[in-house]
């Protein structure tokens, strides 16, 4: 039996499509309680490991279980306790806001249905909009509507898969407010994104995926001190410069950003590296646009990281 703390246990988690494996022996707990983000490129596996949690398909193999229950031997069991929210919206357009609400309410054979219809429309600010058909509302107005359909039934297990892509800045943010609050009530929150901030501003704990297998796990300060501790990022002119500049770079720590003519060199001595690097650069004729400094982000790791594995690769 799985400690009641531990929300979602995987171990050796492994699928395949037609021999290409897809997920390769993945590994990862979540606390009850708490936001656990699986970040990954497009094509990691992100949606087929909420999938398998979610029991929508089946593993090859691994043991795997969501709030104490084995995802191939009792479905129905988690089918009780979790909710998932996919990366489009579920919503019925020709209903209303209320009326979606009470028919999955219905499905679930949920009591009282309207008072929970009308507790979760107070509580994602939809009252104004709830007798209005959902062809008529924004998109941030559909995503919370989307997610108020998922907890209906008041999941311990909330999947969230990319629950902001396509919303506006501000309707982004307000999402993140409303996944924040969910996690205060005590709901275990399964989040994927492809917005490194979403993770950084919501996550306790974060797992990069790539190409089938968790290259890295734990918190975003956990994470952050597997870079040096300060970042001076360049950016040039031209392409002529920024080109000559990444040839002179080779004994550093780099991540390059061909579009933006931009460098990255990270160091634990900024100060010295600055130095030296501009009278480098000075002693090519290379000019500088910009030049700066900052402590690593979650970005900053993801792509080290992803790019690390890719140079060891091709070794």
């Amino acid at each position: 039996m799985i400690s009641k703390n531990i929300s979602i246990d995987v171990k050796g988690l492994k699928k395949s499509y037609k021999k290409v494996s897809v997920l390769n022996n993945v590994n990862f707990e979540v606390e009850t309680g708490t936001i656990f983000s699986l970040l990954g490129s497009n094509g990691a596996g992100k949606t087929t490991t909420i999938k398998i949690l979610s029991t929508l398909i089946k593993p090859d193999s691994g043991s795997i279980n969501v709030c104490g229950y084995n995802v191939r031997k009792e479905p129905h069991k988690i089918h009780e306790v979790i909710s998932l929210t996919g990366q489009f919206s579920a919503v019925d357009e020709t209903l209303t806001g209320l009326e979606n609400l009470i028919l999955i309410g219905k499905l679930t054979h949920l009591p009282n249905v309207k008072e929970r219809a009308n507790e979760l429309l107070t509580y994602f600010d939809l009252v104004s909009a709830s007798n209005r058909l959902v062809s008529t509302y924004s998109g941030g107005m559909r995503r919370k509507l989307d997610i108020a359909m998922s907890l209906v039934n008041s999941p311990s297990v909330l999947f969230l898969d990319e629950p902001t892509t396509g919303l506006d800045p501000q309707s982004r943010h307000n999402m993140w407010e409303i996944i924040k609050d969910l996690k205060n009530t005590g709901t275990t929150i399964f989040l994927t994104t492809q917005y490194l901030e979403e993770a950084e501003q919501l996550a306790d704990n974060i797992a990069i995926l790539d190409k089938g297998s968790i290259i890295v796990e734990g918190t975003l300060e956990e994470l952050k001190k597997l870079l040096p501790q300060e970042i001076v990022e360049f950016e040039f002119p031209s392409k002529q410069d920024y080109e000559k500049a990444l040839s002179l770079l080779k004994e550093y720590r780099v991540t390059s950003d061909q579009e933006k003519n931009q460098l990255t060199v990270y160091t634990l001595e900024a100060i010295k590296v600055l130095t030296k690097l501009f009278q480098l650069f000075t002693a090519h004729n290379i000019n500088i646009k910009d030049v700066s400094r900052k402590s690593p982000s979650l970005e900053d790791v993801f792509l080290t990281l992803i790019g690390e594995k890719e140079a060891l690769k091709n070794e």
